[in-house]
Protein backbone atom coordinates (compact mmCIF):
# COMPACT_ATOMS: atom_id res chain seq x y z
CA UNK A 1 0.00 0.00 0.00
CA UNK A 2 2.85 2.42 0.75
CA UNK A 3 4.50 1.79 -2.46
CA UNK A 4 1.48 2.50 -4.05
CA UNK A 5 1.25 5.76 -2.91
CA UNK A 6 4.64 6.70 -3.07
CA UNK A 7 4.18 5.74 -6.98
CA UNK A 8 0.78 7.64 -7.31
CA UNK A 9 2.39 10.60 -5.37
CA UNK A 10 5.77 10.18 -7.89
CA UNK A 11 3.45 10.19 -11.29
CA UNK A 12 1.03 13.15 -9.58
CA UNK A 13 4.01 15.22 -9.49
CA UNK A 14 5.35 14.06 -13.26
CA UNK A 15 2.11 14.96 -14.32
CA UNK A 16 2.09 18.79 -12.83
CA UNK A 17 5.35 19.10 -13.82
CA UNK A 18 4.19 18.39 -18.28
CA UNK A 19 1.14 20.77 -17.28
CA UNK A 20 3.60 23.25 -15.98
CA UNK A 21 5.48 22.83 -18.90
CA UNK A 22 2.33 23.03 -21.17
CA UNK A 23 1.50 26.27 -19.07
CA UNK A 24 4.39 28.37 -20.94
CA UNK A 25 3.32 27.06 -24.54
CA UNK A 26 1.58 30.04 -25.45
CA UNK A 27 4.61 32.72 -24.55
CA UNK A 28 5.99 31.48 -27.57
CA UNK A 29 3.31 30.25 -29.74
CA UNK A 30 0.35 31.66 -29.73
CA UNK A 31 -1.02 30.52 -33.00
CA UNK A 32 -4.92 30.37 -32.57
CA UNK A 33 -4.62 26.96 -34.67
CA UNK A 34 -2.13 25.17 -32.70
CA UNK A 35 -3.46 26.13 -29.26
CA UNK A 36 -7.01 24.79 -30.86
CA UNK A 37 -5.01 21.42 -31.33
CA UNK A 38 -3.99 21.40 -27.65
CA UNK A 39 -7.13 22.06 -25.99
CA UNK A 40 -8.65 18.95 -28.25
CA UNK A 41 -6.20 17.15 -26.62
CA UNK A 42 -6.33 17.88 -23.27
CA UNK A 43 -10.20 17.54 -23.81
CA UNK A 44 -9.29 13.58 -24.75
CA UNK A 45 -6.73 13.38 -22.21
CA UNK A 46 -9.56 14.10 -19.26
CA UNK A 47 -12.01 11.09 -20.81
CA UNK A 48 -8.92 9.19 -21.24
CA UNK A 49 -8.24 9.62 -17.57
CA UNK A 50 -11.72 8.99 -16.84
CA UNK A 51 -11.48 6.05 -18.82
CA UNK A 52 -8.00 4.71 -17.14
CA UNK A 53 -10.06 4.81 -13.85
CA UNK A 54 -12.04 2.08 -14.71
CA UNK A 55 -9.79 0.07 -17.11
CA UNK A 56 -6.29 0.88 -15.71
CA UNK A 57 -7.21 0.91 -11.75
CA UNK A 58 -10.51 -1.16 -11.77
CA UNK A 59 -9.91 -3.22 -14.38
CA UNK A 60 -13.76 -2.24 -15.51
CA UNK A 61 -13.47 -2.07 -19.79
CA UNK A 62 -16.61 0.31 -20.51
CA UNK A 63 -16.99 1.49 -23.57
CA UNK A 64 -18.85 4.83 -22.97
CA UNK A 65 -16.49 7.17 -22.06
CA UNK A 66 -17.33 8.85 -25.06
CA UNK A 67 -20.97 9.15 -24.79
CA UNK A 68 -20.76 10.33 -21.23
CA UNK A 69 -18.94 13.09 -22.42
CA UNK A 70 -21.68 14.04 -25.54
CA UNK A 71 -23.93 14.10 -22.44
CA UNK A 72 -22.06 16.60 -20.37
CA UNK A 73 -21.85 18.59 -23.28
CA UNK A 74 -25.72 18.44 -23.95
CA UNK A 75 -26.32 18.38 -20.30
CA UNK A 76 -24.70 22.24 -19.91
CA UNK A 77 -26.09 23.08 -23.53
CA UNK A 78 -29.59 22.39 -22.27
CA UNK A 79 -29.38 24.10 -19.16
CA UNK A 80 -27.89 27.66 -20.69
CA UNK A 81 -31.24 27.28 -23.79
CA UNK A 82 -34.00 26.40 -21.79
CA UNK A 83 -32.31 26.81 -18.03
CA UNK A 84 -30.77 29.91 -19.00
CA UNK A 85 -28.11 28.61 -16.55
CA UNK A 86 -24.49 30.66 -16.98
CA UNK A 87 -21.64 28.60 -18.23
CA UNK A 88 -20.45 27.72 -15.02
CA UNK A 89 -23.13 26.70 -13.79
CA UNK A 90 -24.16 24.34 -16.69
CA UNK A 91 -20.77 22.81 -16.17
CA UNK A 92 -21.50 21.92 -11.96
CA UNK A 93 -25.23 20.56 -13.91
CA UNK A 94 -22.84 18.27 -16.17
CA UNK A 95 -21.05 16.77 -13.59
CA UNK A 96 -23.72 16.11 -11.23
CA UNK A 97 -25.89 14.74 -14.33
CA UNK A 98 -23.66 12.19 -15.82
CA UNK A 99 -22.12 11.20 -12.07
CA UNK A 100 -25.53 10.22 -11.22
CA UNK A 101 -26.44 8.34 -14.50
CA UNK A 102 -23.15 6.69 -14.18
CA UNK A 103 -24.16 5.47 -10.52
CA UNK A 104 -27.06 4.21 -11.64
CA UNK A 105 -25.94 2.54 -14.89
CA UNK A 106 -23.09 1.37 -12.36
CA UNK A 107 -25.88 -0.46 -10.14
CA UNK A 108 -27.31 -2.38 -13.02
CA UNK A 109 -24.09 -3.19 -15.19
CA UNK A 110 -21.18 -3.59 -12.83
CA UNK A 111 -22.28 -7.00 -11.40
CA UNK A 112 -21.49 -8.01 -15.23
CA UNK A 113 -18.05 -8.88 -16.40
CA UNK A 114 -15.64 -9.06 -19.40
CA UNK A 115 -17.35 -8.63 -23.01
CA UNK A 116 -20.59 -8.66 -21.07
CA UNK A 117 -20.34 -5.21 -19.59
CA UNK A 118 -18.14 -3.88 -22.80
CA UNK A 119 -21.44 -4.62 -24.99
CA UNK A 120 -24.03 -3.23 -22.30
CA UNK A 121 -22.19 -0.01 -21.87
CA UNK A 122 -21.46 -0.23 -26.10
CA UNK A 123 -25.33 -0.14 -26.12
CA UNK A 124 -26.03 2.13 -23.61
CA UNK A 125 -23.90 4.87 -25.64
CA UNK A 126 -25.53 4.36 -28.69
CA UNK A 127 -28.89 4.64 -26.91
CA UNK A 128 -27.77 8.00 -25.85
CA UNK A 129 -26.34 8.59 -28.92
CA UNK A 130 -29.60 8.07 -31.15
CA UNK A 131 -32.11 9.74 -28.33
CA UNK A 132 -30.31 13.24 -28.55
CA UNK A 133 -29.73 12.71 -32.38
CA UNK A 134 -33.09 11.43 -33.13
CA UNK A 135 -34.71 14.58 -30.31
CA UNK A 136 -34.70 17.03 -32.76
CA UNK A 137 -37.29 19.52 -31.18
CA UNK A 138 -34.80 19.68 -28.33
CA UNK A 139 -31.13 19.16 -29.18
CA UNK A 140 -31.74 19.90 -33.21
CA UNK A 141 -30.58 16.32 -33.60
CA UNK A 142 -28.14 16.20 -36.07
CA UNK A 143 -27.44 20.27 -36.71
CA UNK A 144 -26.21 20.68 -33.50
CA UNK A 145 -27.11 23.00 -30.30
CA UNK A 146 -25.45 26.37 -30.12
CA UNK A 147 -23.35 26.90 -26.66
CA UNK A 148 -22.04 30.06 -25.39
CA UNK A 149 -18.26 30.61 -25.12
CA UNK A 150 -16.93 30.30 -21.29
CA UNK A 151 -14.30 33.01 -22.19
CA UNK A 152 -13.66 34.89 -25.11
CA UNK A 153 -9.79 34.59 -25.65
CA UNK A 154 -8.30 31.39 -27.05
CA UNK A 155 -5.11 31.90 -24.77
CA UNK A 156 -7.70 31.75 -21.49
CA UNK A 157 -9.49 28.64 -22.57
CA UNK A 158 -6.45 27.32 -23.55
CA UNK A 159 -5.08 27.93 -19.59
CA UNK A 160 -8.72 26.80 -18.34
CA UNK A 161 -8.13 23.42 -19.87
CA UNK A 162 -4.89 23.21 -18.16
CA UNK A 163 -6.38 23.74 -14.91
CA UNK A 164 -9.24 21.53 -15.69
CA UNK A 165 -6.82 18.56 -16.65
CA UNK A 166 -4.80 19.15 -13.42
CA UNK A 167 -7.77 19.59 -11.12
CA UNK A 168 -8.57 16.29 -12.33
CA UNK A 169 -5.62 14.68 -11.98
CA UNK A 170 -5.54 15.78 -8.35
CA UNK A 171 -9.26 14.69 -7.63
CA UNK A 172 -7.60 10.99 -8.79
CA UNK A 173 -4.54 11.19 -6.79
CA UNK A 174 -6.40 11.87 -3.63
CA UNK A 175 -9.27 9.26 -4.28
CA UNK A 176 -6.55 6.46 -5.22
CA UNK A 177 -4.57 7.48 -2.65
CA UNK A 178 -7.23 6.64 -0.04
CA UNK A 179 -8.30 2.90 0.84
CA UNK A 180 -10.59 3.13 -2.72
CA UNK A 181 -7.28 2.42 -4.50
CA UNK A 182 -6.11 -0.45 -2.74
CA UNK A 183 -9.67 -1.58 -2.82
CA UNK A 184 -10.11 -1.08 -6.69
CA UNK A 185 -5.97 -2.96 -6.95
CA UNK A 186 -7.26 -5.32 -5.21
CA UNK A 187 -10.37 -5.87 -7.15
CA UNK A 188 -8.62 -5.65 -10.86
CA UNK A 189 -6.41 -8.56 -9.73
CA UNK A 190 -8.41 -10.50 -8.14
CA UNK A 191 -11.76 -9.79 -7.88
CA UNK A 192 -13.06 -12.81 -6.33
CA UNK A 193 -10.36 -12.81 -3.62
CA UNK A 194 -11.28 -9.12 -2.73
CA UNK A 195 -15.05 -10.20 -2.48
CA UNK A 196 -13.96 -13.05 -0.26
CA UNK A 197 -12.26 -10.79 1.74
CA UNK A 198 -15.05 -8.62 2.63
CA UNK A 199 -14.46 -6.25 0.02
CA UNK A 200 -18.48 -4.79 -1.49
CA UNK A 201 -16.77 -5.06 -5.03
CA UNK A 202 -19.97 -3.66 -6.31
CA UNK A 203 -20.14 -0.86 -4.73
CA UNK A 204 -16.33 0.27 -5.18
CA UNK A 205 -16.92 -0.61 -8.62
CA UNK A 206 -19.80 1.54 -9.05
CA UNK A 207 -18.04 3.92 -6.51
CA UNK A 208 -15.21 4.17 -9.15
CA UNK A 209 -18.13 4.16 -12.63
CA UNK A 210 -19.52 7.36 -10.67
CA UNK A 211 -16.66 9.26 -10.82
CA UNK A 212 -15.54 8.24 -14.21
CA UNK A 213 -18.56 9.68 -15.63
CA UNK A 214 -18.17 12.52 -14.04
CA UNK A 215 -14.30 13.44 -14.99
CA UNK A 216 -15.91 12.30 -18.58
CA UNK A 217 -19.07 14.65 -18.52
CA UNK A 218 -16.70 17.20 -17.17
CA UNK A 219 -14.31 17.10 -19.85
CA UNK A 220 -17.66 17.44 -22.57
CA UNK A 221 -19.19 20.57 -20.74
CA UNK A 222 -15.50 22.10 -21.32
CA UNK A 223 -15.51 21.15 -25.02
CA UNK A 224 -19.06 22.45 -25.34
CA UNK A 225 -18.04 25.85 -24.41
CA UNK A 226 -14.96 25.74 -26.56
CA UNK A 227 -16.67 24.56 -29.42
CA UNK A 228 -19.34 26.49 -29.23
CA UNK A 229 -20.92 23.70 -31.34
CA UNK A 230 -21.78 20.17 -30.55
CA UNK A 231 -23.05 17.44 -32.15
CA UNK A 232 -23.99 13.50 -31.72
CA UNK A 233 -20.69 12.87 -33.01
CA UNK A 234 -19.10 13.35 -29.85
CA UNK A 235 -20.83 10.30 -28.54
CA UNK A 236 -19.29 8.48 -31.79
CA UNK A 237 -17.94 4.84 -31.17
CA UNK A 238 -15.05 6.11 -33.10
CA UNK A 239 -13.48 8.46 -30.51
CA UNK A 240 -14.27 5.73 -27.75
CA UNK A 241 -11.63 3.88 -29.96
CA UNK A 242 -9.41 7.04 -29.38
CA UNK A 243 -9.68 7.01 -25.89
CA UNK A 244 -8.59 4.15 -25.38
CA UNK A 245 -5.66 3.83 -27.51
CA UNK A 246 -4.48 7.12 -25.83
CA UNK A 247 -4.84 5.26 -22.49
CA UNK A 248 -3.38 1.94 -24.02
CA UNK A 249 -0.40 3.57 -25.62
CA UNK A 250 0.16 5.60 -22.94
CA UNK A 251 0.14 3.55 -20.51
CA UNK A 252 -2.82 2.00 -18.18
CA UNK A 253 -3.44 1.73 -14.60
CA UNK A 254 -1.15 5.09 -14.23
CA UNK A 255 -1.55 8.79 -13.87
CA UNK A 256 0.94 10.19 -16.46
CA UNK A 257 0.02 7.61 -19.10
CA UNK A 258 -3.11 9.03 -20.02
CA UNK A 259 -1.90 12.32 -20.42
CA UNK A 260 1.29 11.11 -22.38
CA UNK A 261 -1.26 8.85 -24.51
CA UNK A 262 -3.69 11.64 -24.89
CA UNK A 263 -1.19 14.85 -25.99
CA UNK A 264 0.99 12.67 -28.30
CA UNK A 265 -2.18 10.50 -30.15
CA UNK A 266 -4.05 13.54 -30.79
CA UNK A 267 -1.30 15.62 -31.77
CA UNK A 268 0.27 13.14 -34.05
CA UNK A 269 -3.53 12.32 -35.65
CA UNK A 270 -3.64 16.00 -36.48
CA UNK A 271 0.04 16.37 -37.87
CA UNK A 272 -0.73 13.10 -40.02
CA UNK A 273 -4.21 14.21 -40.82
CA UNK A 274 -3.52 14.69 -44.97
CA UNK A 275 -3.30 10.97 -44.99
CA UNK A 276 -7.51 10.91 -44.20
CA UNK A 277 -8.24 7.59 -42.65
CA UNK A 278 -5.45 6.37 -42.75
CA UNK A 279 -4.02 7.49 -39.45
CA UNK A 280 -6.42 5.90 -37.72
CA UNK A 281 -5.16 2.84 -38.97
CA UNK A 282 -1.75 3.70 -37.81
CA UNK A 283 -2.90 4.20 -34.51
CA UNK A 284 -5.22 0.57 -34.55
CA UNK A 285 -1.96 -1.14 -35.46
CA UNK A 286 -0.15 0.57 -32.59
CA UNK A 287 -2.85 -0.65 -30.16
CA UNK A 288 -2.11 -4.06 -31.17
CA UNK A 289 1.55 -3.53 -31.15
CA UNK A 290 1.53 -1.99 -27.69
CA UNK A 291 -1.13 -4.63 -26.38
CA UNK A 292 0.86 -7.60 -27.74
CA UNK A 293 4.32 -6.67 -26.64
CA UNK A 294 4.47 -3.45 -24.45
CA UNK A 295 1.17 -3.82 -22.01
CA UNK A 296 2.48 -1.36 -19.83
CA UNK A 297 2.81 1.50 -22.28
CA UNK A 298 5.37 4.24 -23.06
CA UNK A 299 5.29 5.15 -19.32
CA UNK A 300 6.01 1.78 -18.68
CA UNK A 301 8.66 1.63 -20.93
CA UNK A 302 10.04 4.51 -19.26
CA UNK A 303 9.87 3.01 -16.06
CA UNK A 304 11.50 -0.20 -17.19
CA UNK A 305 14.91 1.61 -19.22
CA UNK A 306 14.86 3.57 -15.61
CA UNK A 307 14.85 0.69 -13.30
CA UNK A 308 17.96 -0.88 -15.98
CA UNK A 309 20.18 1.75 -15.72
CA UNK A 310 19.79 1.97 -11.92
CA UNK A 311 20.24 -1.99 -11.30
CA UNK A 312 22.99 -1.12 -13.77
CA UNK A 313 24.14 1.56 -11.53
CA UNK A 314 23.98 -0.26 -8.34
CA UNK A 315 26.29 -3.41 -10.00
CA UNK A 316 28.37 -1.08 -11.24
CA UNK A 317 28.73 0.77 -7.58
CA UNK A 318 29.52 -2.68 -6.67
CA UNK A 319 32.19 -3.56 -8.60
CA UNK A 320 33.99 -0.59 -7.56
CA UNK A 321 33.56 -1.25 -3.92
CA UNK A 322 34.65 -4.64 -4.76
CA UNK A 323 37.99 -3.21 -6.39
CA UNK A 324 38.75 -0.75 -4.02
CA UNK A 325 38.32 -3.43 -1.09
CA UNK A 326 41.05 -5.71 -3.11
CA UNK A 327 43.18 -2.83 -3.87
CA UNK A 328 43.36 -1.71 0.25
CA UNK A 329 44.18 -5.34 1.00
Amino acid sequence: MRNFASKLGSEFRITLGILALMSIIPLFMADRYWLGVLIVSLYFVMLAAGWNLLAGFTGQFSLAPAAFGMLGAYATALAWKYGEFVPVLGILIAIVFTGGLGFLLGKLVLRLQGPYLALTTLSFAEIARLLIFNSYAITNGDLGMRVPALVEGRIEIYYIFVLAVALVQLVLYIFLKSRAGFFLAAIRDDEIGARSRGVDTVLWKTIAFTLSSGICGFAGALYAHFAMLITPELGLLLQTGIVVSMVVIGGMGSLVGPLIGGLLVYLTSEALRDLGGWHLVVFALLVILFGRFLRSGLWGLFNQLQSKEGRSAHLQGQTKSLNQGDQAK
